[in-house]
């Protein structure tokens, strides 16, 4: 018998994701990817023809959960700018049925994000008290959210450009954490910084890891467009590098590409993934240099956060 899956809007995934854990459904994830209850294929990106933009779709298998999924996410290109949508099907491994057709717009923010958070609590310093922010979009403000209590933190600063243009995203990250200092340049807010959380869609480099006045932990998510990345290539063979999940994450990652390809940088030297440092089989990292945490996104936290929704819908 085939059955509808239940459809799920942006804002009853918003509303249902509040209810959730979400950093402790992503460790249990990655716990599943270590001990080998989970399966993760790397992404696969078709492109329109002629131009005109192209989609990714990421899968993933949870097999203690009985359940597999794809995430498909197009990047259309439109005069106005391109337009970029997701979203996730659920299927039973016991039934061969769909379960829930979700808008992965929430899901998808929600596991950036917490994925972001999970990396930080497991590679900073646990003296870490200086934060800092480059974004201010909804991807931004739910880094800030779910990392505001990893650390004691006695400072956290925030850039994005033409910021005090918009009092009301303003607002809305001062609604999050009212201690945010937001300054006027990436330099005032990366300045002695311990974490730096690079939240933006730029296709290249945000901040170069050469300036910092000392070691610190870099994050970056970085956007669909091709090959983005935040941080110069060229800096990973400067830094410990470590990723969300090492058999994919180098085939897909802007800057390992073009580092891999143009200077010399071998994948082989990604020290750990969350798999890793979540079963422990790799330790916290020393701060004799930078550490930089690459995170792609991967089908495996959509399907795991739509497992989630379907389970407390039930």
């Amino acid at each position: 018998m085939s059955s509808t899956p239940q459809v799920i809007t942006q804002a009853q995934a918003r509303e249902l994701l509040a209810q959730v854990d979400v950093p402790q459904i992503l460790r249990k994830m990655f716990r599943d990817l270590a001990t080998g209850q989970a399966v993760q294929p790397a992404q696969q990106l078709v492109e329109f023809p002629q131009g005109a933009g192209d989609f990714i779709n990421y899968l993933g298998v949870l097999a203690e959960d009985g359940v597999y999924g794809i995430k498909t996410s197009p990047y259309i290109v439109r005069e106005q700018g391109p337009l970029v949508t997701a979203w996730t099907l659920l299927m039973s491994m016991q039934t061969g049925q769909p379960l829930l057709l979700c808008d992965a717009g929430e899901l998808t923010t929600a596991r950036t994000a917490a994925t972001t958070a999970v990396a930080v609590d497991a590679l900073a310093p646990l003296t870490a008290n200086r934060l800092a922010i480059i974004g201010s979009g909804k991807v931004a403000q739910a880094h800030l959210h779910y990392v505001k209590g990893l650390r004691d933190w006695q400072s956290i600063s925030l850039y994005a450009p033409n910021l005090s243009d918009d009092p009301d995203t303003v607002g809305r990250l001062k609604n999050i954490e009212p201690r945010l200092n937001i300054v006027d340049s990436r330099e005032a807010a990366v300045q002695e910084a311990d974490v730096i959380m690079l939240c933006t869609s730029s296709a290249g480099p945000v901040i170069d890891p050469t300036s910092l006045s000392k070691p610190a932990l870099i994050t970056s998510i970085s956007t669909n467009a091709p090959r983005a990345h935040e941080v110069p290539p060229q800096s990973l063979n400067d830094m410990q590098v470590f990723c969300d999940y090492r058999l994919t994450t180098p085939g897909s990652a802007g800057e390992m590409l073009i580092a891999t390809e143009q200077h010399g940088w071998d994948k082989g030297a990604i020290v750990g993934d969350l798999p890793d440092l979540i079963s422990e089989k790799v330790q916290r990292p020393g701060y004799d240099r930078h550490v930089f945490f690459r995170s792609i996104g991967l089908g495996l936290e959509d399907i795991a956060l739509a497992n989630a929704i379907y389970r407390l819908q039930r």
